[in-house]
Order: C-alpha cells, then structure tokens, then sequence
C-alpha cells in the first residue's frame, strides 16, 4: 500500500467493498469532485473535454439542492469557472485552498510560510521535470503537482522528489498522491476542511452531505462526509480500499446517477 494512502487512511485495510449509491436527495448537500468524477481524466489537465451538457446539469443540480451545491477539486477555482461556464457558484479549488460561498464570496486559506517555501522548490521542480522525460510540472500558484502519466515507471522518481520538497518545506508542505500525480500543498489544505466549512454555513448547513470524488485526494473529503453520517461515494474502479460507504463505476455512471437526479 503507497505510504500517502496509509497517511490520508490508516485504517484503510478494514474498510468495506463499496455499495451502488441509494437515489439522490434533494434536501441533502451535495459535494463533486472534477476529475474523473464529472470529466475523463485527460493526459494534460488542460486537455479535458467538457460535455455540452454539463454547465446546465450544474445549474440544474444547484436549483435542485436549493444552492447546497458546490464542487470541490484539485484546480484552481478560475479553471472550474472557465471549463463550465457560463456557471458560475460555490465551488472549493486547490484541495481546499481556495473557497467560493454560494453567496460569491470568498473565504480562500491563507497559505503563510508554505508560499514561500513553494517559491524556493519551483525551480528545483522545473530541473527536476527537465532531466526526467515524462514528467510535467503544473503550477497552480498555490499548489505544484507534478505528473507522470505517461511514465508510469516514473512514480518512484517522482515521490523521492516530493518527500525531498516536503523535508525541506519544514512543516509548511504537505504531499498528496493522486492517480499518476503527487501535489505538493500547503499544510492548511484539505477537502475535508472545505467540505465542513461549506457545511457550517448556509444554505449548506442542516443537511445531510454527499461527496463524489474518484481518488486518494479525495479521501479526506469521504472521512469527513462519513465522521457527518453522510453519504460517500467513489468514482472509478475499486483499485484501493477507501473510506467511502459507496461506489460507482466510471465518470459515465457518475454523469447518469446526477443527471437522473436533475430536474429534466
């Protein structure tokens, strides 16, 4: 079992096959990861395609849930606006980082020592990703990932790198392992942070939570909905044990199971 899993989910081995999800409620909160619950994973972030659908299926799902609606994702809040638009509402960016109410406003983390401890990897990032073909750095101001989806066999590389970053961030970095992805972020970060500060305010407040997502970057965010007694839900192939009551099999299944729960 990689180490950032035993991490994010010591108690993983003890954890249940997942159950097909029960049907949508619409007086529940409803949380959805990006990548590879609402889009197909791509081999360059900004490659993902959007269906058409989409956007009006987020408006008709926020409606739905009388505005407990928000995705929370590993991108940049200004790349969920640009992928959806023209919807536009609550949404968590960079893990948590970042945080857009429903009412528009902005309750983002301060991110304190980890900005600059971010600043002195970047170049050593850059280095590192130049002399290893393979390896792409994305840098998303306030977070760095570093894929390796078309080299596989990069993976060890790449988390030698990353415990290398995190040692010499002194406490201020932490690293998340994702499918083909490690991100370094600042310690503050974390789904299931934002997951309860959306649920300590309105109209979030008061109902019952439900969270899909896809990957190891999610299961914090699956512990919190399951700490609420909420309903979680992972997206994708059962590769790992996780934290989540329930599952679904592809982005495809994920799409059917919201679109049925969507006013037509």
């Amino acid at each position: 079992m990689h180490k950032a899993w035993q991490l994010i989910c010591p108690f993983a081995e003890e954890m249940t096959t997942p159950l097909p999800p029960p049907p949508l409620d619409p007086a529940s909160a409803l949380f959805v990861d990006v990548d590879g619950t609402l889009l197909e994973i791509a081999p360059d972030p900004k490659a993902v395609q959007v269906p058409p659908h989409l956007p009006e299926l987020l408006r008709a799902l926020e409606a739905r849930h009388g505005g407990a609606f928000a995705l929370v994702s590993g991108r940049a809040i200004a790349a969920l606006d640009r992928l959806f638009a023209p919807w536009q509402a609550a949404a968590a960016g960079l893990h948590g980082g970042e945080r857009r109410r429903s009412d528009g406003s902005r309750a983002d983390i301060d991110p304190g020592i980890a900005s600059a401890a971010l600043e002195r990897i970047r170049p050593a990032a850059a280095e590192f990703a130049a002399d290893l073909s393979g390896v792409r750095i994305e840098d998303k101001g306030g977070t760095l990932a570093l894929h390796y989806r078309s080299t596989p066999e990069r993976a060890a590389a790449v988390e030698r790198f990353a415990q290398e970053a995190v040692a010499a961030g002194r406490g201020a970095l932490r690293q998340l392992a994702g499918k083909m992805v490690i991100e370094l972020v600042p310690r503050g970060f974390g789904k299931g942070r934002a997951i309860a500060a959306f649920l300590a305010e309105p109209p979030f407040c008061g109902r019952r939570p439900v969270f899909l997502g896809d990957d190891v970057t999610d299961e914090e965010g699956f512990a919190e909905i399951e700490r609420r007694g909420g309903v979680a839900i992972r997206v994708g192939p059962p590769t790992t044990a996780t934290a989540a009551a329930f599952a679904l099999p592809d982005v495809d299944a994920a799409l059917a199971w919201l679109s049925g729960a969507a006013p037509g």
